[in-house]
């Protein structure tokens, strides 16, 4: 298995802070909007994007402020993220995704962290669901599977990979008897990198699949959930790597809504199609995004006091955190829909609008397991007492 070299860490005044990484980002907008078809018809995102994304500190937000990190609060994240979204889905999902480093180095030993992620800019990419197996050996485990999925894999510097635990060749248990789930980082020449993203929409994300047949990695380079190595509100839940999602359709959703309302400015003023239509739609469309948008901050905000606090959350705050996400992403790809309607026929065409990427994008997105109907029945599940099999609830 390859190991990154150790090196120190960079000094203090590389800092960038929330504001700082949020500045930095909003000057390489221009950039990837223009280039946004360009990241579409390449299926990933080109080295040189890539690297202007790194100059922004955005792949650090999740960096603890002990490494010279921002530790950025959930909140934080999700307005990078919708940001990033208004120029382009695709690049949006990549900053996502690739900010797990910082989550991943909460559960892992630190030192053993340090010299995985001796840049506070590494960039993750993988599938964390035990999609694969792990035979434990000595030292460590032997992976094998394939996984799917691998947003921004084609230019990650880690890629995890989530398995269930064997030994000699049985399922293991934990001590409430379900099958044992580790994540393991591996780096991305252990795996064979399968070209399989020929998508609707999120075309540029390259989430490809990947695969290993008895890849060795050893015991330290893996991690459970249920076993942060950090405190704090980042590392205090799995669920962490999910929270920042919800800019990716609300920042989509935004752009829309801004784009419609050009056209619509200059249909009504041509006198070109009746005025209360497009008043009316657009208001709706503005009302259900700035609802679901209140509630993906109130929720986020709230949990992450609570957690700050190292206090336990109630079984209403952890519905709202899942179901505001849920419903981000549904509402930004209705949102959409309800304003290719409005465009007409013009929306169907790539080259002049926007708006048929967002709605693709959002299709895509929206096939997510975040925003699938079974997190209704794991909240209504959790409502009424029960124990629902979801472990980022």
């Amino acid at each position: 298995m390859t190991t990154a070299p150790t090196v120190s860490l960079p000094a203090g005044d590389d800092y960038l802070d929330a504001d700082e990484i949020m500045n930095q980002v909003r000057k390489v907008l221009p950039v990837i909007r223009a280039r946004a078809s360009e990241v579409e018809a390449n299926r990933r995102l080109p080295p040189d994007f890539v690297d202007m994304l790194r100059s922004t500190g955005v792949f650090r937000m999740n960096v603890p402020r002990s490494w010279g990190g921002p530790e950025m609060t959930s909140s934080q994240q999700v307005r990078i993220i919708e940001e990033i979204a208004t120029a382009d889905a695709s690049t949006a999902w990549c900053a996502m995704i690739g900010t797990d480093s910082g989550i991943y180095s909460g559960f892992l030993d630190d030192d053993v962290a340090r010299r995985l992620f001796p840049r506070l800019d590494m960039i993750t990419a993988g599938w964390v669901f035990p999609a694969g197996r792990a035979e434990r050996v000595p030292g460590g485990y032997r992976l094998s599977g394939r996984w799917r999925f691998g947003s921004g894999c084609t230019h990650a510097d880690w890629i995890v990979a989530g398995c269930t635990v064997y030994a000699d060749g049985e399922v293991q248990l934990t001590s409430d008897g379900k099958p044992e789930w580790r994540i393991f980082v591996a780096s991305p020449d252990d795996y064979e990198i399968i070209d399989t993203w020929h998508t609707t929409g999120l075309r540029g994300s390259g989430s490809c699949d990947y695969a290993t047949e008895g890849l060795f990695v050893p015991e330290e380079h893996s991690f459970s959930f249920y076993e942060p190595k950090r405190s704090g509100p980042i590392n205090a839940r799995a669920d962490a790597v999910l929270r920042k999602m919800s800019g990716v359709p609300l920042g989509a959703a935004r752009a829309a809504i801004d784009y419609a309302r050009t056209v619509a400015a200059e249909r009504v003023a041509a006198g070109r199609g009746p005025a209360a239509r497009f008043w009316t739609t657009l208001s709706r469309c503005e009302m259900e995004l700035g609802a679901a948008r209140a509630y993906v901050y109130e929720s986020l905000d709230r949990q992450w006091e609570r957690l700050s606090h190292g206090e336990p959350l109630t079984v209403e705050e952890r519905i709202a955190v899942s179901l505001s996400r849920y419903h981000a992403f549904r509402t930004g790809r209705a949102v959409v829909a309800r304003l290719c309607d409005l465009v007409g026929g013009a929306s169907v065409y790539a080259e002049r609008t926007p708006l048929e990427r967002y709605l693709r994008d959002l299709t895509t997105a929206c096939q997510h397991a975040v925003a699938q109907d079974e997190n209704l029945e794991f909240a209504g599940e959790l409502m009424l007492g029960g124990h629902p099999n979801a472990p980022f609830l």
